[in-house]
């Protein structure tokens, strides 16, 4: 109670301020030379010519409004932050040019109004009196100081509320005065209806527009004089009620305002609205309602509700268009696409069909032929012919010569030349190079751009396949490319070849000085695939990522050559593909989606589309995906393709950018046998491109492992036991003494010696602990001195299990957890360098652009949202109905401006936004980390993922306003609230991107439903800080929201508003300063999210 009497207090202090001005507007004009006290009076007090009133009521009037410009400089100086246009405002309180009834009343009344009303001194002492009131004693506002007129020892009539005096005989009142205030005690009154006298001063005040102040009247019940509940004088029972008493703000005196369900076209005067309009508190007309809405007489309010309905089911129903319209689209796209594609491909058969059963034909033929000739050569060589002397060879001349003449009558068709070159050359493809693709095909297609239709690319890609089939039947030694460049001579594009070689490669950990690898030697060869086997913890995985160069918070020792020369494999990213051991593919596209994507991204950017779809449709030839190439992945929530062809699709990201190195962790893992069979296969073929090849391999089959080139085995530790060619790796182990038993798959005998499982033979006496020291000294590499002593330990102690660092003490906790830090700070040091410092790019391929990127990204994001309409749908709906519960829950009150409805709105649309916004980052951290890892652009993701966002931007105010505003149905209008709500929007989503990017999701929820809670309850709350309270982009929101709706409260509603804004620390020229402040919250939340987007990495 008492913090609400200190509110009150506070209004009304700034009331005192507001009408200390606008009242001294009424005092005088300092210019003017007019007399004040020429008024209306013939001597006696009472009436004088009737007709004369009109004229001085106008005049009395114009004094009132020529005083505004003397004020304005004052007024705009104190009340700037409450009074955005002072004249504009002046006019809204005391424009009363539409009805002067109330002064020709009380002229009529009165006679001398000049003479009662207050000058410039009495209006600053009432109200200095006012602004002067302590905290204490504020329960007594309506109670003056003593002053001239009246005080203990000079109490008239006058001094009681609702009363007001004239200045004695022959004494003239100048209102401008504000020094000397003039003896009121004569004629002592009721105060005129339309105005209002204060108690403690004998003059009169106009009310302001939107005021109903008539005379008051005794309640014999309660006896108060009603509407102002103030009580008449004892002992005087000659005193009657009179006029309005006070001006103040709404909780102060709100019997002065208009009341609900009627209007006061001036304040005198109250009308009942009308049917089919509605009259809000101080309303000055009544306003039309909505045709379809119901506004019966004396209505406060219109019910709009029916108009929200409207609104949500006319979206609803949009949405639903625009979901079930996209996905017709997607679907009609891809049967489009697979009409053609699958017309090019049987095209391509055919035409490979026709050309072997020409082929087949013409072999025959030929033989037939053959035979033919070589019956008449036989019969004819035994003839003579003296008198001819034609050889066999002047009969071909001749024969030769009649061909040409007939060649001479006609020229030879098209079929006939493709039979003539096929007899001439028959491995020649002449003839059928139309069809098939070759440089005939080259030379007659379009070029470049002009190459845009589905059927002239699918065309190109099977054409060129089919043939690559066929010809790899006829020539299995021979590569692809090789093929190819044979058959057609045509320029043929070539993979950079890498070859990349290791010498005592270790890595350690920078904290814990743990050893991961250690004195790894060897080489991976272009052209061949190698396996790399070895029990858990042998550090495969971690051997790996070293060579790709993914290895961070560790030291890296030894040396890695590329073609021979010391160069950081990272310069090499655009060229090399890693296949993680995770299946890390986009769920909600399609498997042809996911592999094109990849390749548009990283494929050079002067291949053309046709060459790159050619790439895309050999890898899902290769990797058996044609029946599920237009599958949807699938997610946790939703079915997809099964886990083994998910697997082939994670190895296709790779291979559709043609690396030439290509590292996979585990990628038959999950597989069955024909599976794992096919996707080596797709290896090995593209290994005969020339590319580098190495794996990690958990158990495979006898069949399998001899599909492998070369073969890497690790012991634990990270140690090399054996490197070279799998055919030789059992002469290898036979010659130590280890000999594979019959039925015994090798590598999985290998690998349960190196885990202790099987023990060698004693016959060998070698233990699994030398296997590394034997492998390096017969290779001839140095070997260090620890491993001399534990392989001598272990050979004395029978092969006992020792540790590396047996001599060292056992660390204590707190030096354990140290060196974890430093482990951390090291990997985060090595992520920031890897993300910031670009190295020098030795890959020669020039991949698409940010901008091009960015096109790709925003087409990958938006068919992920058209397939996740639903979700997105019950979003909509979540905040449709959040915004009816608030909207019918936190009604619109005009004494607060609507602050309470606004504050549930700021924090349950950021609320909503947030946790919808954590979607866009959270759910695909893995996908990006892979994306990001293989070179591909982050500003181009983040600001893609951001453009897709901005239709939820515009959207979700749409969908909230349409409940909330016709439901709560406030002063400000629609397009006010829909700016304030999408900057709001705007601002929050970034947030949401933050806490997506560097939060787990879980936290990143309870982190988004947390942070509007508190920061409206700290920017609310009158006790914090001005800085802090501004450091809430609550703050802002809310402001926005009740300085848009303050401007409609005008007139009598004006002290209301300043006190109101001064309490709440408001300004209402601050709109603009508001949006501005959410937008740039925004825009510097993105930056931080993006930031964190290229420095946080996968733990």
């Amino acid at each position: 109670m008492p913090a609400l009497c200190h509110g009150r207090f506070r209004r009304r202090a700034i009331a005192a301020r507001l009408l200390i001005i606008f009242l001294l507007l009424a005092g005088g004009y300092p210019g003017r030379c007019q007399d004040d006290n020429d008024d209306y009076d013939d001597g006696d007090g009472g009436g004088g010519n009737t007709a004369d009133v009109p004229l001085f009521a106008g005049i009395v009037y114009d004094r009132l409004m020529n005083l505004t410009g003397a004020f304005t400089k004052e007024l705009s100086q104190q009340l700037n932050f409450c009074v955005k246009d002072s004249d504009k405002d002046w006019n809204q309180a005391f424009n009363f040019s539409s009805d002067l009834r109330f002064l020709v009343n009380c002229i009529k009344q009165k006679g001398e109004l000049t003479s009662r009303l207050c000058n410039a001194a009495e209006i600053k002492f009432y109200f200095n009196s006012f602004y002067d009131k302590t905290k204490e004693n504020t329960a007594k506002t309506n109670i003056l100081k003593p002053n001239k007129n009246c005080n203990l020892s000079s109490w008239v009539p006058g001094c009681e509320p609702g009363w007001a005096c004239s200045v004695g005989p022959n004494q003239q009142v100048k209102l401008n005065d504000s020094k000397v205030m003039p003896a009121r005690t004569y004629h002592c009154d009721p105060c005129c209806s339309g105005f209002f006298c204060p108690r403690g001063l004998t003059c009169m005040i106009p009310c302001p527009l939107g005021a109903y102040c008539p005379l008051a009247k005794l309640n014999k019940t309660s006896g108060v004089c009603d509407p102002y509940n103030y009580q008449l004088p004892p002992d005087q029972p000659n005193h009657t009620c009179g006029g309005a008493d006070m001006w103040a703000d709404v909780y102060s005196t709100s019997q002065m305002f208009c009341p609900p369900g009627y209007y006061c076209p001036s304040t005198i005067q109250k009308i009942s609205c009308s049917s089919g309009h509605y009259c809000r508190k101080g309303s000055t007309s009544e306003k039309r309602c909505f045709k379809k809405s119901s506004c019966k007489p004396n209505s406060s309010n219109q019910d709009i509700t029916i108009f929200g309905a409207l609104v949500m089911i006319a979206l609803c129903m949009l949405l639903l268009i625009i979901y079930n319209f996209s996905g017709q689209v997607l679907s009609n796209r891809e049967r489009r696409q697979a009409k053609s594609r699958e017309a090019a491909a049987r095209s391509a058969r055919e035409t490979v069909q026709a050309r072997e059963r020409w082929k087949s034909a013409k072999d025959v033929a030929k033989k037939g032929a053959v035979g033919i000739q070589a019956q008449l050569s036989r019969k004819f060589s035994r003839k003579t012919s003296k008198g001819l002397g034609i050889s066999l060879g002047s009969s071909d001349a001749s024969s030769s010569k009649n061909t040409g003449f007939f060649s001479k009558k006609k020229e030879p068709n098209n079929l006939t030349k493709m039979i003539q070159s096929l007899e001439e050359n028959p491995e020649s493809d002449e003839g059928f190079n139309l069809q098939i693709g070759d440089k005939n095909v080259k030379k007659n297609m379009p070029k470049g751009k002009e190459m845009h239709t589905r059927s002239q690319i699918f065309k190109y890609a099977y054409g060129q396949i089919e043939k690559e089939k066929a010809l790899e039947q006829q020539n299995k030694n021979l590569t692809f490319s090789g093929v190819i460049s044979m058959a057609t001579d045509t320029d043929i594009r070539t993979r950079p070849v890498m070859e990349v070689a290791f010498k005592d490669l270790t890595l350690t950990l920078i904290g814990s000085k743990k050893r991961l690898l250690r004195s790894v030697t060897g080489k991976l060869m272009p052209g061949r695939v190698a396996a790399v086997m070895g029990p858990s913890g042998a550090g495969k995985t971690t051997f790996l990522s070293a060579l790709a160069g993914k290895t961070t918070g560790c030291e890296v020792t030894g040396l890695v050559l590329i073609n021979g020369k010391a160069e950081p494999i990272r310069c090499y990213k655009r060229i090399i593909g890693f296949v993680p051991q995770d299946d890390v593919v986009h769920g909600n596209l399609t498997v042809e989606e996911n592999l094109w994507f990849s390749a548009r991204c990283r494929l050079s950017a002067g291949l053309s589309k046709a060459d790159k779809v050619l790439v895309v449709e050999r890898i899902i030839e290769s990797l058996g995906l044609q029946e599920i190439r237009d599958s949807l992945v699938g997610t946790v929530e939703e079915r997809g393709i099964s886990g083994g062809q998910r697997k082939r699709v994670n190895v296709g990201l790779e291979m559709v950018m043609e690396p030439s190195l290509l590292i996979l962790d585990e990628p038959t893992s999950g597989l069955d046998s024909a599976s794992s069979s096919l996707l080596l296969r797709a290896l090995r073929r593209e290994a005969l491109e020339g590319v580098t090849i190495c794996m990690v391999v958990h158990q495979p089959s006898y069949t399998l492992y001899k599909m492998f080139d070369d073969l890497i085995l690790l012991a634990k530790g990270g140690i090399t036991v054996y490197h070279g060619s799998v055919k030789k790796v059992e002469e290898y182990f036979s010659g130590l003494g280890i000999n594979v038993p019959e039925r015994v798959n090798p590598p999985d005998y290998y690998i349960d010696i190196l885990e202790g499982i099987t023990k060698p033979s004693a016959a060998s006496g070698i233990t699994c602990k030398q296997l590394p020291l034997r492998w390096m000294v017969h290779n001839g590499y140095d070997v260090p001195r620890d491993m001399l002593h534990d392989a001598s330990d272990a050979s004395n102690r029978g092969g006992e299990k020792i540790s590396v660092e047996a001599d060292a003490e056992t660390q204590s906790i707190v030096g354990e957890v140290w060196d974890n830090v430093k482990d951390v700070l090291g990997q985060r040091k090595d992520d920031f360098e890897n993300n910031f410092l670009h190295s020098t790019d030795l890959s020669n391929r020039s991949t698409p652009g940010v901008m091009k990127q960015y096109k790709y990204f925003l087409g990958r994001v938006g068919k992920q949202r058209l397939r996740d309409a639903r979700i997105q749908g019950v979003e909509f709906l979540i905040l449709g109905l959040a915004g009816v519960v608030l909207g019918t829950v936190a009604k619109m009150s005009d004494e607060t401006f609507g602050s309470l409805g606004y504050t549930f709105t700021v924090i349950a649309v950021s609320l909503l936004c947030k946790i919808g916004a954590l979607k866009s980052f959270s759910l695909e951290k893995l996908q990006y980390w892979r994306e990001r890892a293989s070179g591909m652009s982050s500003l181009a993701y983040f600001l893609a993922r951001d453009s897709i966002d901005h239709f939820n931007t515009v959207i979700k105010p749409i969908v909230y306003l349409s409940m909330f505003y016709f439901f709560n149905n406030p002063r400000s209008s629609f397009a006010d609230n829909y700016v304030i709500l999408v900057a709001l929007v705007y601002c929050v989503t970034g947030i949401g991107y933050f806490f997506a990017i560097f939060f787990q999701y879980g936290t990143a929820q309870l982190w988004s439903a947390l942070m509007p809670v508190v920061l409206t309850l700290i920017a609310t709350q009158e006790t914090t800080s001005k800085f802090l309270a501004n450091m809430c982009y609550t703050k802002w929101a809310l402001e926005a929201f009740i300085i848009v709706n303050a401007e409609r409260y005008t007139g009598v509603w004006l002290i209301t508003r300043c006190g109101s804004l001064r309490q709440s620390g408001y300004d209402i020229n601050d709109w603009g300063l508001c949006i501005a402040v959410l937008i740039l919250y925004g825009i510097l939340s993105r930056c931080i999210a993006f930031f964190c987007l290229v420095t946080v990495s996968r733990h």
